[in-house]
């Protein structure tokens, strides 16, 4: 007798990464700092959101910094949910590192920036590791995903790197892998699905909404 497959429910997590920054365009590194959006970002917030809206999502779950949270707060207006502000969304904490540039991070910490980029445990600054982050955020959006109604959609509102860690653990990777998912564009968005296996990686980086797949994969 074969086995019964298991039922796939069509929940959705819309990963979404907040609007543009001062420190992003200087390329700045921001962990945990508190940065708000120029206005550049809340243009490109207000503009995903009425995007997003469309996906009629169920339930808004966001970091508890500024620019995540006024990113959020352009979904909350075209949808009339409310958001839950969650502190285990926040950027990774980054010590030493948070406040300089790329270039500055290159030549006072270049051998930990090379360690991190192979795919080594490296607490950056002297902060969280990628582990860590993962520990904290994961968690946050499997609690929310799983309040979902069937086929419900929750965004969660955060950040490039606690984003991406976030998928690598939901996905199964392992952590030294995490970095073959290619970062996120200010206001763009990542979606999982859930399938008989558990989530999958339906879009990545993407600032348009979702097309159904057709063919043999689906």
């Amino acid at each position: 007798m074969s086995a019964t497959p298991t039922r796939k429910t069509g929940r959705k997590i819309v990963l979404w990464r907040h609007g543009q920054t001062s420190w992003n365009l200087e390329r700045r590194f921001q962990g945990s700092t508190d940065i708000e959006l120029t206005e550049t970002g809340v243009a490109q917030a207000r503009r995903a959101a009425r995007l997003l809206a469309s996906l009629k999502p169920a339930a808004i779950v966001a970091s508890d910094l500024r620019r995540a949270s006024a990113t959020a707060a352009e979904l909350v207006a075209v949808t009339g949910l409310s958001v839950t502000h969650d502190a285990g969304l926040r950027e990774t904490y980054a010590g030493e590192w948070q406040g300089l540039t790329h270039e500055e991070i290159i030549e006072k910490y270049g051998e930990q920036y090379a360690a991190w980029k192979r795919g080594e445990p490296v607490r950056r600054g002297g902060g969280e590791l990628e582990t860590e982050v993962a520990d904290r955020a994961a968690p946050v959006v499997l609690d929310h995903a799983g309040r979902l109604p069937e086929g419900g959609t929750l965004v969660v509102v955060s950040h490039g790197g606690t984003i991406r860690t976030t998928i690598g653990r939901l996905l199964g990777l392992e952590a030294r892998d995490w970095e073959s998912l290619g970062g996120l564009s200010n206001c763009c968005w990542s979606v999982l699905g859930e399938g008989a296996r558990g989530w999958r990686l339906m879009e990545h980086n993407a600032g348009t909404l979702p097309e159904p797949v057709l063919g043999d994969d689906d």
